[in-house]
């Protein structure tokens, strides 16, 4: 039989309180001690109460709703990073609002800001490339919307509010040294959306490695394009076309991997005796392929789910944002080296 769920009876009888008391406490009302209001916190983590969220929303000034914000057409990342959040979410008693978009949307700004009053959130958890857009914090911030920004490490995006970073370049420089100590020199480079900043960062990375090894990069070897699987497709031919082809290629992520691998294959290329391919974030994309895509493994389910853990800690602690108050997370994918890209006789496995 499933545990019995505990009640606010549960509650005030371990904090030794009336049920009004652990009510005004669980809204937040200004009218209880600082001793009492520890008890009754001490007996909710304890007993792992979460109150009915109809109920406290309608007797509570806050609401227990939070929002994801996205604009990206991966689905394993959108899923991943839900999942993350719902996870979190569940755990904290919040419930979640979903919101695509469209982030080069003329009226984004009051869009966004509009869906937050409308939905009566408590707050937003923003992935790139909106958590980039300078406008739309300042209007956040300016209207004290709490939320959490998603970013690559290098957005220099002026904000007070909290954010969970990916290193990304440090990531993509690991797989750039890999592939070039596999023996590779001539490498091309396929970029995803330029209004991601995790685009300009993997450049980054991939330039940092080539210059580390006096490496030259001509232009025909930097193709530019979206985060998608025709892209990959498109460039990879692109590069197959020229007169001195590349021996590999780093593929911004692995959903451009994926369709550099097939149309590669397709034309009879060799992978990887003939061109080694590798993506970024460690997505389905990377294992459903032959062979499996050399990549960097990005935790995004536990990104979203710290970044939840972030804007809730914020919103129940009524932080005002302000610049001392900025905190951020970093992590670094990790690479991962399978079969598109290892050489047997390097003995680099």
């Amino acid at each position: 039989m499933a545990a019995k769920k505990a009640t606010i009876k549960d509650v005030a009888a371990l904090a030794q309180v009336s049920i009004k008391t652990v009510s005004r406490v669980i809204n937040n009302e200004p009218s209880v001690g600082e001793k009492t209001k520890q008890r009754v916190i001490d007996a909710v983590d304890k007993l792992d109460y979460q109150p009915n969220l109809a109920a406290r929303n309608l007797a509570a000034t806050r609401t227990y709703a939070l929002g994801f914000v996205y604009d990206n057409p991966n689905a394993y990342y959108i899923i991943d990073m839900q999942n993350g959040i719902l996870s979190e979410c569940r755990a904290k008693g919040y419930e979640l609002v979903i919101h695509p978009c469209k982030s080069d949307s003329f009226n984004i700004v009051e869009e966004l800001t509009n869906m937050v009053r409308r939905s009566q959130l408590a707050g937003i958890i923003i992935s790139p490339p909106l958590s980039e857009n300078a406008q739309l914090l300042n209007a956040l911030e300016q209207q004290s919307i709490p939320f959490v920004r998603v970013i690559s490490k290098g957005d220099e995006t002026p904000s007070a509010a909290p954010c969970v970073m990916i290193d990304d370049r440090t990531a993509a420089f690991k797989i750039t040294e890999h592939l070039i100590k596999t023996g590779h020199r001539n490498i091309g480079f396929l970029k995803g959306d330029a209004s991601h900043m995790s685009s300009q960062q993997r450049e980054l990375g991939f330039m940092d490695a080539l210059n580390k090894h006096d490496i030259k990069c001509t232009s025909d070897y930097l193709i530019e394009g979206q985060f998608t699987f025709e892209f990959g497709t498109k460039g990879v031919n692109q590069l197959l076309d020229l007169s001195q082809r590349p021996t590999a290629i780093f593929a911004c992520n692995d959903e451009i991997a994926a369709g550099a691998l097939f149309a590669a294959r397709l034309r009879g290329v060799n992978i990887p005796d003939q061109l080694a391919i590798a993506g970024f974030e460690n997505s389905p994309f990377s294992r459903q392929t032959y062979p499996k895509i050399t990549t960097a493994a990005q935790p995004t389910d536990e990104i979203a789910k710290l970044a939840t853990a972030c804007l809730i800690q914020h919103i129940k602690s009524d932080m005002v944002y302000v610049a001392s108050s900025h905190e951020s997370t970093t992590f670094t994918p990790e690479l991962i080296v399978r079969e598109s890209t290892y050489i047997a006789s390097t003995g680099d496995a």
